[in-house]
């Protein structure tokens, strides 16, 4: 399988990422919550410990929520941050993290829009169809200040935007007609104790 981190294909890689193994699981934020609904702040202090750290607790979480992004917001963090972890319709792995990450406006006539499942694992349970662009490129920093232009295509775009949106405050949610919305969150009510029990058993199987 081809592999590419922070945008570069590399020769091998672990079936977890390394930040995966430092890392420590934190509790993941649920719609309803406040911080899910604000901008988020710019990273202004790069290189520094803290910033890896919440990168490898970021990795883990979403590792043992079997999620294929996750925004620092999800996990009660107040930044503009997110890291992935996802395997494209093309069989491509992609794994990186983006700071202050900002979406290229593509031109209507570029524009392929795409009909697709969307789930999130601050909305434990449902799935639901959300019209996305099928290519994204996203600009921002890496941990150490680098800048960054990460592209995607499929599933993989569909990842970028999401996470780029939780950063500004919004969740797929809100991309659904009001009753879609509320049927959508009704299950989640009833599936989100399932949901937890297996985060919890992946957590356990993973030493976590």
């Amino acid at each position: 399988m081809a592999v590419r981190v922070q945008g570069e294909l590399v020769d091998s890689f672990p079936r977890f990422a390394p930040e995966v193994e430092r890392g420590t699981v934190r509790r993941i934020t649920v719609v309803g919550e406040e911080i899910l609904r604000r901008r988020c702040r710019e990273v202004t202090r790069f290189g520094t410990p803290e910033l890896s750290r919440l990168i490898d607790d970021m990795f883990a979480t979403n590792q043992v929520a079997d999620g294929a992004g996750l925004a620092a917001n999800q996990i009660d963090v107040d930044l503009q941050l997110f890291v992935w972890d996802i395997t494209d319709e093309w069989g491509v792995r992609h794994v990186g993290h983006i700071a202050n990450p900002v979406l290229d406006d593509v031109p209507a006539e570029d524009r392929r829009l795409v009909d697709e499942p969307e789930g999130c694992l601050s909305v434990p349970g449902p799935y639901r169809v959300v019209s996305r662009p099928d290519r994204a490129v996203v600009r921002g920093s890496d941990k150490d200040g680098n800048p960054l232009v990460i592209e995607g295509r499929g599933y993989f775009a569909r990842c970028l935007q999401h996470e780029t949106d939780h950063l500004h405050g919004h969740l797929y949610l809100d991309r659904l007609a009001q009753r879609e919305r509320k049927t959508a969150l009704r299950e989640m009510a009833e599936s989100q104790d399932e949901v937890y029990a297996r985060r919890a058993a992946r957590a356990e199987e993973l030493g976590k």
